[in-house]
């Protein structure tokens, strides 16, 4: 007999930082259920419903831990297996709607899971490595190349998506390494953007659990994903979120769920309280059920379906173990108007058998086929579903791309513009010197320093100023391409009894030692330090270390950007000085 957990809220989370009392209280009933598995026979097969005019039938069989689904433009299928570690072609020559042979694994890695199709190349995402090949005329794959080597460690969410925006530019999601805690790696519950060659990547957006499934709306070319909630808050508790995603906003997890709702048990770093860490927060646009399972999520760009479908996004839902009455199971259609989510309702359904005991498949991976149809994977029974419109209804007459114009917009935001210490708000009458314990004026940084080393900020001290109430320091590198410059440090708030910084300071929004000293967001998405991190082989870098003198404390919330930084600072300065330093990376690190 299955029985209800019952306990006051008090689960393990791993992270750094200690659970600090705050008076909370809160308690919640939670039910594991995990419908068991059954195979798919025609008869049970005969309970899936789709809408009037559609149909679901098998399109390949027998593929296990079917996952992430990629179609190339010739139609050509490919599937990643987690389990097996490999990724498998699949072929419809003739078109009839269903494989033509059994499938055939043209690359293994073990972990593979994200794919993604550009330029006659499939890139690959294990849990730590991205991998490009290329495709031949056959379809089979060349040797893979690895591209990149140090995504972050996985813990609870392993599954890394990948796929290519309007810009041409590589996203990549990073979940979380646990239910709720304080990450210490910054680049965990995050989506990622990189150059397609893997030589740098940025930080989008952050606070977000674990974000398999994102797509950009075709008529808007803005970023939506679908975020997994939060497990053991009871039933109901967390909504499955789907939020707009934007660069530089961060949405809430671990410690604000949903559409604000605070979770009790964590506590922010840096003596941030929860309300605040509210207010930094970008709340979902929509909710789904709870436990649920976002998985892949596919905008409709084709001609296939009713003129109705296209522009709304389709989203797996795997399926639910952390509530007594189990959610998901299913496709869900995501209704949009005017390039905005309005509403969420089932799609596909009819997974889940035996008035809900058992399950046929589990929806993971999604796509559009080249006839316009949708392939669903199922990773419990090894099923490509393929969802076809058969009916009458009008359709539309070409396919919809997405515009690239919004994610350039957000990429280049602060680029192209001049270092701080020369622009109109930082204009001073008086000066003072910077210095480093580190390395001297005009000399070269120390590797120790970088991104590339042990990433940790130098020393830093200056001149005091008279009359002074805080100092802010700017570190910048104005010979970087294509963002110029690049932002390498943002502290603010530093009081006037402060002339120096230890080596090492703390990369987190605000500091408790020097208590109140805020810090802001890095053109790399960070917050705090980010190292010097030049491409290889390049001359070296300037990297221009900027101390500020205020006659007041600034406004201005911690993960502030620098323009906005900037627009507080003018007209307060009372005295600048710079350190300008060098660095070059001659040679790829050795890892």
């Amino acid at each position: 007999m299955k029985r209800p957990l019952m306990a006051l809220l008090c689960l393990t989370v791993t992270g750094a930082w200690a659970q600090q009392g705050d008076g909370t209280r809160y308690s919640a009933e939670n039910n594991i259920f995990k419908p068991d598995k059954v195979e798919p026979t025609p008869q049970r097969m005969a309970g899936i419903k789709a809408p009037p005019g559609f149909t679901v039938t098998p399109f390949a069989t027998g593929l296990k831990n079917a996952r992430i689904i990629a179609v190339a433009p010739n139609g050509n299928v490919y599937v990643s297996r987690r389990d097996q570690g490999d990724v498998v072609l699949l072929r419809d020559a003739n078109g009839d709607g269903r494989a033509d042979s059994q499938p055939e694994i043209v690359v293994s890695r073990a972990g593979a899971h994200g794919l993604a199709i550009r330029d006659n190349k499939l890139y690959l995402v294990t849990v730590k490595e991205l991998f490009v090949v290329d495709i031949q005329p056959d379809g089979r794959l060349g040797a893979p190349k690895m591209l990149v080597r140090d995504l972050p460690d996985a813990g609870q969410h392993a599954n890394r998506t990948i796929a290519f925006g309007p810009d041409g530019m590589l996203y990549l999601t990073v979940g979380s390494t646990c239910n709720a805690c304080n990450e210490t790696n910054q680049e965990n519950a995050t989506i990622l953007r990189l150059t397609p060659d893997g030589s740098s990547r940025t930080i989008v957006a952050t606070g977000l659990r674990n974000t398999i499934g994102f797509d950009w709306q075709p008529r808007t070319g803005e970023l939506w994903g679908f975020d997994h909630g939060i497990d053991f808050l009871g039933d109901e508790e967390q909504p499955e979120e789907l939020n707009k995603i934007e660069q530089g906003k961060q949405y809430g997890w671990p410690h604000v769920v949903g559409a604000g709702t605070i979770y009790p048990q964590s506590t922010p770093i840096g003596e941030i309280s929860k309300q605040d860490w509210k207010a930094h927060s970008t709340p979902m646009v929509l909710g789904y059920a709870a436990h649920a399972a976002p998985m892949q999520l596919v905008f409709y760009k084709g001609t296939a379906f009713p003129t109705e479908y296209q522009g709304d996004a389709f989203v797996t839902m795997r399926g639910s173990w952390n509530r007594k009455v189990p959610s998901g199971y299913e496709i869900v259609r995501v209704r949009f108007q005017d390039g905005q989510a309005r509403s969420i309702e089932p799609f596909v359904t009819g997974f889940l058998t035996d008035g809900n005991k058992t399950h046929i498949a589990r929806p993971v991976g999604l796509a559009m086929a080249k006839d316009g149809a949708l392939l669903m994977a199922d990773d419990a029974n090894g099923v490509i579903y393929r969802i076809a419109y058969t009916g009458n209804a009008a359709k539309p007459a070409s396919e919809l791309q997405a515009p690239a114009g919004p994610m350039q917009q957000q990429a280049s935001k602060g680029s192209g513009v001049p270092i701080a210490f020369t622009r109109a708000q930082t204009q001073a009458k008086g000066t003072l010197t910077v210095s480093s314990s580190g390395f001297v004026r005009g000399g070269e940084i120390p590797a120790k320093y970088s991104e590339y080393a042990d990433g940790v900020a130098p020393a830093l001290s200056w001149t005091p100023v008279p009359n002074a109430k805080s100092y802010v320091v700017i570190m910048e590198d104005p010979d970087a391409k294509p963002v110029t410059p690049v932002v390498h440090w943002l502290a603010w708030n530093i009081p006037a009894s402060l002339t120096r910084l230890p080596e090492g300071l703390q990369e987190q929004p605000r500091l408790t030692d020097p208590d109140g000293v805020l810090q802001g967001r890095t053109t790399h998405g960070s917050t705090g330090w980010y190292g010097m991190h030049p491409p290889v082989g390049d001359k070296p870098h300037h990297y221009h270390f900027q101390v500020y003198a205020l006659d007041r404390m600034l406004d201005v919330p911690w993960g502030a950007e620098r323009d906005q930084l900037l627009e507080a600072m003018q007209g307060h300065v009372l005295a600048k000085g710079e350190l300008v330093g060098t660095f070059a990376q001659k040679q790829k690190p050795q890892k």
